[in-house]
């Protein structure tokens, strides 16, 4: 025991030594072969086309291959119909001259060379075959209503299998139902028929997946009868038909027509898909079920096919077998079947098949083949291909079972393994070769690569290496101060370093050492940690009528190295190639939007590491199509019921619908609304009303708004009858003193019921018990009632009558006779003082009697006699309060104090205001007063000051003193401590000692009474050393001219411009110099520099040779004046020209000269050639136009061509014209052109000068005129441009 738990440790330590050494051999190394492709074990080809047999392997050396068929070795080269690819094992075999049938066998490749061999899977070779359906006469099939029928298919055998479907002669797939469905083997079942499955075209095809060819079984004839239709025909088709069914088809509960019994087994093999399928039949048709007897089933691979009665589950493993129940279900009944499911297992890889095994000399290893199946696999191992019984010995292997166990090798030990595991459902055979090397590590990584991940994502740095022995991986990071370990770093086997969560910090460079016991090798990669791309403003659901636009935002951030691609998916796929789409980098925009527009909008934002996307829906509505067919139901007296369908909806739902009508009787052409009904609702009851033609329409609304009506019904008359309802409305008042106007709202067209609409109006005085007075009045809306006493209570009544009578009793309404002016005053009115701007009057009522109408209320008549001081004038402008209901007091606010008021107190009703009462009057106390008038300051000295004032203009009372209270104020506004004085009751004036030298103060100055202080005003000023600087601050009166703080401004001139000098004594800091041209126009403003802190500045802007006014300005804080200095008037002398005359200097006279003689050269040969060609064209053209200008030259013959008077004159050729038609003077300083009379001129390409020399000046015009015929002579050219050297 204690020897095989000690085996069992080896083995798992060689186990996982073998992991860690699954390498991939670079191929400039030794290594035995490995295949790396082949054809599948079971492959079957198209007959039709050569046959290709793959086999690829790779080793160091390149292996050689060689085949074997059935067993034995195949000789390719004693077949001319198969050849073998160059460098590969794989095998081509020609069937142009060879049957297929002939190459139908078991073939596998090998692939050797020095270090061992590798042997492929067998490869079993089948042809597809797709036979034809054998002929056969398929008789009519009649049977009754009701039964049971199946339609066999029965398609021949292919390889693969054939797809089945059922069409008819239009190869249009025959419907099926739960009623009628195809089975698993291609057979069609119907539970039971019907009339409508009579047809003569049942076809069942077979498609052949390799061969792509359908065909199909002849048509089948199903006639579905009932009993008494089979027994009128049995004579017709008793001797060539198959008759089925005697007996009549009851309704029945089911049973099942596949599979049969109560009970059937089924086997799979794990991995595989396996299909139950349970058809029943029965009347009504049934429904089937699938439950699992152990257990549910594995939803995530189940699935439900032909209408339930097929259970699909994939991928089936162990934990798949077991009882599986199919229940068939109607109204009458049920029945159930069993399947019973078993699961077998062709051997499969437990942990993979066996990997390469690279070994240093001395090492030891371990090859494994765990594999397992059901029944359980036998595993068996070769060497090189043979078994590895019959293989050399070798000390330093050991075969355990499924494991081969390898101490100690050496060199020359290496070799291929052969794997074969097998069992009665398959084999699984795998090669594993193991390679003894001794070589030093390479890191195969590229160099340098750089990785760039996102952030918060995985990042996985490659390090693969290869070496024997396996080197050992060593992270650094930047500096290689230490090893990459431990959180956040990951080290796998392979020797990639994983870092979970990437951060920014994580960037930089890092180095994978590869070591071993034969050297070191180093490599370095980058990590670039980016920001991910996220969608901020996700596009929005949106609802939007047809042929507005609407705009779907997608903002986006993402990280600034990388691109961003923004890609637009309408319905998950490609947006349609329409300009009304427009795309741009955040949004997408749709014009004109139409129906077709509607759908799902994604938004996605790629870069080369992530993306992120949104989507969102767009619905396109429209109002709702207007409802048709409007039906009239149920027609009563006063009632109709309208009935009608809707019309589109237009994607926003309906929700109400709209009635109307129009009354063709009483207001044609006028449509009213009469109800309104949910938009569920498609018929409506519609109460109506007696003597109206009505048509009605209907129109519906959504979201988006109404529809357009719906065409009128038909008209429907509803007959005469007496009013229903009295008029409303009934008033009762007077116009005059002695009537009462009684009036009412008459009755519409719809409330009159009947021709001869009429009224009868009833009235009678109210608590006198008298009869009641009555008259007829035509269809009016008023009668009037003269003679009544002024302002009496009335009862009234007025009733509708028509033809066919009179409305119900009317409601008794009430109202007064006419009202007069009111004929008596308030008494006992007087005044109580609250304070000194308000009074409290009151009064008593004036007696009902005597008001003569409705009290409206009372009104105070009060005002202002005069004010109590001696020095206020006299006021009698007169102000009203009215004070509503029957009040007995009221409130007089707003009063002046110290003053004598007047008052009267009226009553007033709805004819007017009543007599007044005795003038009453009242004084009001003292209040405080006003803030004085004017606060000066005058006579500013360095520590002394003088403040004058005037009293205040509302004094409110006699004046017992004045407050004065100051405080200094520093440059940045801060207010300091401050001081309070009391000054006389007569003072108009005081002067202030011992101030501090040039200090801004402020003052405060109120008056008192004895009923306290008044407002203050307030005013700031300055001391100074000699003179005053005052800024006054006046709330009512001018202000005096502040004396300026600047002195003894001046002004030098100098080559750097212009210098201001001036002393400054103020307290302000903000110091401008302000400068304007002299004479300059009223709209331009004063330019300005900054000088704080400085007495003088050098002015560089002033142009030469121009006078400017120059001044200074002083800003205090907000609430201050400017300070301005005098005006400076300042002369800046013209300035020297600085620069060389480019005239006078040598290298242009010599560049002129040259100049000059190259174009006397070309104007010779110009002559020369045009004296040989002909007449001279200047002279004509000239002639033919009043404007003497010299023409171009043309480039093929130097002679001068055409003029042209229009105003897109030719540029010469190889300059550039702008678009509007002008040639533009280039900005050189050194252009020739600048120093003509402005003629253009330009060089040409040889270098050249060629112009127009414009003669348009004044000057030139007045002397020659435009008689000139003379053409411009090449020589005066010359010496207008000498003339300019």
């Amino acid at each position: 025991m204690m020897e095989r738990r000690r085996m069992d440790a080896v083995l798992l330590v060689l186990f996982l030594v073998h992991l860690a050494t699954a390498l991939e051999v670079p191929l400039d190394l030794p290594q035995p072969p490995t295949i790396t492709h082949q054809s599948p074990k079971d492959y079957i080809i198209d007959p039709r086309e050569n046959i290709i047999i793959h086999c690829e392997a790779k080793g160091k050396p390149h292996p050689s291959f060689s085949w074997t068929r059935n067993g034995t070795h195949f000789d390719i080269d004693q077949d001319p119909n198969v050849t073998m690819k160059p460098h590969s094992g794989t095998l081509v075999v020609d069937i142009s001259s060879a049957k297929a049938e002939q190459y139908e066998c078991v073939y596998q490749c090998t692939a050797r060379n020095k270090h061992g061999t590798a042997v492929s899977n067998n490869i079993v070779v089948r042809q597809s075959r797709s036979p034809l359906w054998s002929k056969e006469k398929i008789k009519p099939i009649v049977v009754q209503e009701g039964v049971s029928l199946v339609l066999p298919c029965r398609p021949p055998a292919g390889l693969p299998p054939p797809i089945i479907f059922w069409m008819d002669n239009n190869f249009q797939r025959l419907p099926q139902s739960r009623r009628v469905s195809q089975s698993l083997n291609g057979d069609l079942y119907f539970s039971n028929v019907l009339r409508e499955d009579s047809r003569n075209d049942y076809i069942c095809y077979a498609r052949f997946p390799y061969t792509q060819t359908i065909q199909q079984k002849q048509p089948i004839t199903v006639k579905v009868l009932n009993l008494d239709a089979i027994n009128d025909t049995m004579a017709a088709f008793y001797n060539d038909t198959d008759l089925f069914s005697e007996d009549p088809a009851d309704e029945r509960k089911p049973t099942f027509l596949i599979p049969s019994g109560p009970s059937s087994s089924k086997m799979v093999l794990r991995g595989q898909v396996l299909e139950m399928e349970c058809i029943a039949e029965g009347l009504p048709t049934p429904a089937i079920s699938w439950t699992k007897n152990s257990g549910d089933l594995p939803a995530d691979r189940t699935s439900y096919l032909h209408y339930q009665k097929t259970l699909r589950i994939v991928n089936v493993s162990e934990s798949d077998a077991g009882d599986y129940r199919c229940t068939a279900r109607n109204e009458l009944g049920s029945v159930y079947h069993t399947i019973h499911v078993m699961v077998k297992a062709a051997p499969y890889w437990i942990g993979g098949a066996p990997r390469n095994l690279v070994l240093a000399p001395g090492e030891d290893g371990v090859l494994t083949c765990r594999a397992s199946g059901t029944p359980k696999p036998s595993v068996t191992w070769s060497m090189n291909g043979i078994p590895i019984e019959n293989s050399p010995k070798d000390l330093s292997r050991k075969v355990e079972d499924d494991t081969i166990i390898f101490s100690l090798v050496q060199t020359g030990s290496s070799a291929v393994y052969q794997c074969n595991v097998s069992n009665d459902y398959g084999y699984l055979l795998s090669n594993a070769f193991v390679n003894v090397l001794s070589e030093p590590p390479r890191v195969l990584t590229q160099a340098n690569k750089v990785y760039q991940v996102i952030k918060n994502h995985q990042a996985l740095l490659d390090c693969a290496s290869f070496g024997s022995p396996i080197p050992k991986i060593t992270w650094f990071k930047d500096s290689r101060s230490s090893t990459l370990d431990g959180d956040p770093y990951i080290h796998h086997d392979n020797g990639t370093l994983e870092i979970h969560v990437a951060q920014a910090h994580n960037s930089g460079k890092y180095t994978c050492v590869a070591g071993n016991t034969l050297g070191i090798y180093e490599n370095h990669v980058y990590l670039e940690v980016k920001d991910p791309t996220r969608i901020l403003k996700q596009p929005d659901y949106k609802q939007v009528q047809r042929g507005r636009s609407v705009v779907f935002e997608c903002k986006v951030t993402y990280d600034p190295s990388l691109e961003p691609i923004v890609t637009w998916l309408k319905d998950d796929g490609e947006l349609p190639n329409d300009e009304r789409l427009i795309v741009g980098f955040d949004s997408l925009t749709i014009t004109d939007v139409t129906e077709n527009d509607a759908g799902v909008y994604t938004c996605i934002m790629n870069t080369t590491l992530d993306h992120d996307s949104a989507r969102a829906e767009l619905t396109v509505v429209e109002r709702p199509d207007p409802p048709t067919d409007l039906e009239l139901t149920d027609k009563k007296k006063r009632s109709v019921q309208l009935t009608w369908t809707p019309g589109d909806e237009h994607n926003s739902p309906i929700q109400k619908f709209l009635i109307q009508y129009e009354d063709l009787l009483h207001h044609r052409g006028h449509w009213h609304n009469l109800t309104e009904v949910p938009g569920a609702k498609t018929t409506a009851h519609l109460k109506l009303s007696p003597y109206v033609h009505y048509i009605f329409r209907v129109l519906a609304i959504n979201s988006v708004g109404f529809s357009r009506p719906s065409f009128p019904s038909r008209m429907f008359k509803t007959e005469p009858a007496a009013p229903d309802e009295n008029p409303t409305g009934v008033h009762g008042f007077g116009t005059e003193h002695d009537n009462l106007v009684i009036s009412w709202k008459p009755l519409t067209g719809l409330q009159s019921n009947g021709p001869g609409l009429h009224y009868k109006v009833m009235w009678r005085q109210k608590l006198m018990e008298s009869d009641w007075t009555k008259v007829t009045v035509a269809n009016n809306s008023k009668f009037v009632v003269s003679g009544t006493p002024t302002f009496v209570p009335y009862e009234l009544k007025v009733q509708a009558v028509n033809d066919y009578g009179a409305g119900p009793e009317p409601a008794i309404a009430h109202g007064y006779s006419g009202e007069d002016l009111p004929v008596a005053a308030p008494e006992n009115v007087q005044a109580v003082l609250v304070n000194s701007t308000l009074s409290e009057v009151h009064w008593d009522p004036v007696p009902s009697k005597s008001i003569r109408g409705h009290l409206k209320g009372y009104k105070v008549y009060y005002w202002r006699e005069r004010s109590l001081h001696k020095h206020n004038p006299h006021h009698v402008e007169k102000q009203i309060l009215t004070f509503s209901g029957n009040r007995t007091h009221g409130m007089l606010p707003g009063l002046h104090p110290f003053s004598l008021y007047s008052f009267n107190v009226r009553v007033y009703n709805g004819k007017g205001d009543g007599p007044p009462s005795p003038d009453q009057q009242f004084e009001t106390p003292e209040g405080v007063p006003g803030a004085p008038t004017s606060l000066v300051v005058t006579n500013t000295n360095m520590d002394t000051l003088t403040l004058e004032w005037t009293p205040p203009h509302d004094r409110n009372g006699h004046i017992i003193g004045y407050t004065l209270k100051y405080q200094p104020v520093n440059n940045s506004n801060e207010l300091g401590p401050v001081e309070e004085l009391a000054l006389p009751a007569n003072a108009t004036s005081f002067t202030l000692l011992n101030l501090k030298y040039s200090t801004r103060y402020k003052f405060y100055l109120n008056a008192k009474t004895v009923r306290g202080a008044g407002l203050a005003i307030s005013q700031e000023a300055v001391t100074i050393m000699d003179e005053a600087l005052i800024s006054q601050l006046d709330i009512d009166v001018g202000r005096a001219r502040p004396v300026s703080p600047f002195g003894n401004v001046s002004s030098s001139s100098g080559e750097d411009g212009t210098l201001i000098s001036w002393e400054y004594w103020g307290p302000e800091k903000n110091i401008y110099v302000e400068y304007i041209v002299k004479n300059s126009e009223g709209e331009e403003e004063w330019q300005k520099e900054l000088v704080n802190g400085s007495q003088n500045v050098m002015l560089k802007g002033l142009k030469g040779g121009l006078s400017y006014r120059v001044r200074l300005v002083a800003k205090g804080h907000h609430d201050q004046p400017l300070h301005r200095s005098e005006e400076l008037l300042v002369l800046v002398p013209a300035v020297t020209s600085r620069q060389v005359d480019i005239a006078t200097q040598g290298w242009f006279i010599g560049l002129m000269c040259a100049i000059a003689l190259l174009i006397l050269i070309l104007l010779i040969i110009c002559f020369i050639q045009r004296n040989k060609g002909g007449k001279y064209p200047v002279k004509e053209k000239e002639d033919a136009h009043t404007d003497p200008e010299f023409q171009p030259m043309k480039d093929d013959d130097c002679t001068f061509g055409e003029y042209s008077d229009n105003e897109d004159h030719k540029p010469l050729k190889g300059s550039r014209t702008p678009s509007n038609g002008t040639v533009k003077r280039d900005d050189s300083d050194d252009s020739l052109v600048d120093y003509g009379e402005g003629g253009d001129g330009q060089f040409n390409e040889d270098g050249s000068f060629i112009g127009q020399y414009s003669g348009k000046s004044a000057s030139r015009e007045t002397a020659e005129g435009h008689e000139s015929s003379e053409a411009p002579s090449p020589i005066n050219a010359m010496n207008s441009l000498n003339s300019f050297v």
